[in-house]
């Protein structure tokens, strides 16, 4: 599974625990996370902002 990291504050959003604050339960792939979602952690970015992670 992959995993996409907001350049703002280096929050991680890794596909395989998904986010459950958010309403993402684990599993849920980046495709299905809505384009006008923001970071939980700092809401400064995007989806569109966030770069994927290599394993």
């Amino acid at each position: 599974m992959a995993a996409y990291r907001c350049p703002a504050c280096e929050y991680v959003y890794e596909e395989e625990a998904g986010e459950p604050r958010e309403g993402f339960p684990a599993g849920t792939p980046w495709s299905d996370v809505p384009d006008d979602w923001t970071c939980p952690d700092c809401a400064v970015r995007e989806k569109v902002d966030f770069e994927a992670v290599s394993a």
